[in-house]
């Protein structure tokens, strides 16, 4: 028996996918691979092929599922990826307990409708949208998969078809990352051969009102430069005696944050500038002492720059940032020693260096042993988050190297999304044009076909990188590799295979207005979502 085709069958099915409250992170995350798991173990394909279904392992205990379904004896597999971890909820303020209940959230948002902004209010009035965390990024996305995974069950496809549903997208996307080498072992164990990978990441708009409908050929990339400023702290009372690392990142901020060198255009596609995510100092409690450290991260993404380009301009900024920072401080101390006769400012110069430049030159000092012994401890003793310990590593290393300081040291963490893009791929090409013509000839609906996908995605880890870079370039700048990370470089260059997404539409992607069209979502997109697969799985036909 069909249960997840018509229309009100996708929208049960997501309603009960909302109700696990997966947040990255949470036990709801563990609890709904499992209640994926129970639901395709009911059908009779998995009843009768047990090891077709599977749950994999973390090293954390969350987990993956592969479901495979092979429609002959042909190896031509599609992947149909997802992931089905959510964001928080805190944003929806007092709505919070209807969250990951869309039926209810729904009719309240109808309740005070008067109070929402102009855009919600216009789509509630259509009857077509549904509201709450996870509707639109991405459980609808993964409802539409299992759709397409039951019919092939039923013998829909010449081929075969592997669902792939992974947790902690929205984090460290940890969750891909240990897929990876289970899809080579896939590979190797039913001979499989991958024709390419499908995601059904909603549709993202480009501006307000953008009423297009998306297909896209690639993924946008992702770096996450980190900058630690070692200052010299000082009493408040001699603030000319040290240099406020505070100060350091404040400069850096004006040089880097919305800074338009880092604006990339490719055709329609333009990357925002860089943003801070994160800019404190590592002080842990009050005192009148300043602080001797902080730090700074930037979101940057990117298209088809190199890494090298990219590090010039974050050096550049850097290099920029410090001059300025010693001129300001000149100039005040000139105007401070104007007033207090007496008073000299000291000499000094703000370092600017890379990650590894810091690790070689503590290996110089202390020789490698030492330094290796020091990052061991500290992984053996590590209770932070891959941000935060990255910066703890950089830290030790500048406190064996402090008379550099004042030093303003770049490096980079996780997360690391590589640019990838199929968009110049014949056979992409083809699917795409396939998907564009269908849609037009059956529903009157023109499908732009977008090169990147601007949400960030896991089709990261498998696509073509659209860069000319090697990842040695950044993961060299690292402080996790091989410190308790390693970006899988060997088995992403294995897997890569030919990347698309076609998803559903949605608005405000993690907002508390978050919410899912129905009617081109849920009516049209699994005829689409069919006919793409069924190209998809003719390449050598």
């Amino acid at each position: 028996m069909k249960t997840w085709q018509t229309k009100e069958q996708l929208i049960d099915l997501l309603s009960s996918l909302v109700n696990h409250q997966s947040i990255t992170g949470s036990n709801a995350e563990i609890a709904l691979a499992e209640y994926l798991q129970h639901l395709l173990a009911q059908k009779p394909y998995f009843q009768e092929n047990p090891d077709h279904l599977q749950l994999h392992p973390l090293e954390d205990g969350r987990r993956l599922l592969t479901a495979l379904v092979k429609g002959n004896d042909s190896s031509e597999t599609v992947v149909l990826l997802s992931h089905f971890d959510v964001v928080g909820v805190e944003d929806y303020g007092s709505l919070k307990n209807l969250a990951f209940y869309p039926e209810a959230l729904t009719k309240e948002m109808n309740d005070i409708k008067e109070r929402l902004p102009e855009a919600v209010k216009a789509d509630l009035s259509s009857g077509e949208w549904l509201f709450g965390r996870g509707t639109m990024d991405m459980k609808a996305g993964l409802s539409l998969h299992l759709s397409m995974l039951e019919k092939a069950m039923d013998g829909e496809f010449n081929g075969n078809i592997l669902l792939l549903s992974v947790p902690d997208e929205e984090v460290n996307s940890q969750g891909m990352m240990t897929a990876l080498p289970v899809l080579e072992q896939l590979k190797k164990e039913k001979n499989l051969t991958y024709n390419a990978c499908l995601n059904g990441e909603p549709m993202f708009s480009k501006y307000p009102g953008d009423s297009h409908y998306y297909v896209y050929t690639g993924s946008i990339g992702k770096v996450l430069p980190g900058f630690y400023c070692y200052g010299k702290e000082s009493h408040v009372g001699e603030p000319f005696a040290g240099i406020n690392p505070n100060l350091m990142t404040s400069f850096l901020s004006q040089q880097l944050e919305l800074n338009e060198a880092f604006i990339e255009k490719v055709d329609d596609e333009v990357t925002p500038p860089p943003v801070s995510l994160m800019q404190r100092d590592l002080k842990e409690e009050y005192s009148v002492q300043t602080p001797n450290a902080a730090i700074a991260m930037y979101n940057v993404l990117y298209l088809k720059q190199t890494f090298r380009e990219i590090n010039e301009k974050l050096l550049a900024g850097a290099h920029t940032a410090a001059r300025n920072i010693e001129n300001y401080v000149q100039q005040k101390s000139d105007h401070f020693a104007s007033v207090a006769e007496d008073f000299t400012m000291p000499e000094f110069r703000v370092n600017v260096m890379m990650y590894e430049d810091l690790y070689a030159e503590a290996v110089k000092r202390y020789g490698e042993e030492e330094v290796s012994r020091r990052q061991n401890l500290l992984v053996s003793q590590r209770d932070q988050g891959d941000r935060d310990f990255s910066t703890i590593l950089v830290q030790e290393l500048a406190a064996m190297c402090k008379e550099l300081a004042p030093m303003i040291v770049l490096f980079y963490s996780p997360p690391f999304y590589p640019a990838v893009s199929s968009f110049d791929d014949p056979y992409i090409k083809g699917v795409m044009d396939h998907a564009k013509a269908f849609t037009q000839s059956k529903y009157d609906l023109d499908l732009t076909i977008a090169e990147f996908f601007t949400g960030l995605s896991d089709l990261s880890f498998v696509g073509p990188v659209s860069s000319k870079s090697k990842l040695q370039q950044l993961t060299t700048n690292m402080p996790l590799q091989n410190n308790g990370f390693s970006f899988p470089e060997d088995v992403m260059e294995q897997l890569t295979m030919p990347v698309l997404n076609i998803g559903p539409l949605g608005k405000d992607p993690h907002q508390w207005t978050e919410r899912l069209e129905l009617t081109y979502s849920f009516d049209y997109l699994p005829s689409i979502l069919t006919e793409a697969i069924h190209h998809l799985l003719s390449k050598n036909s």
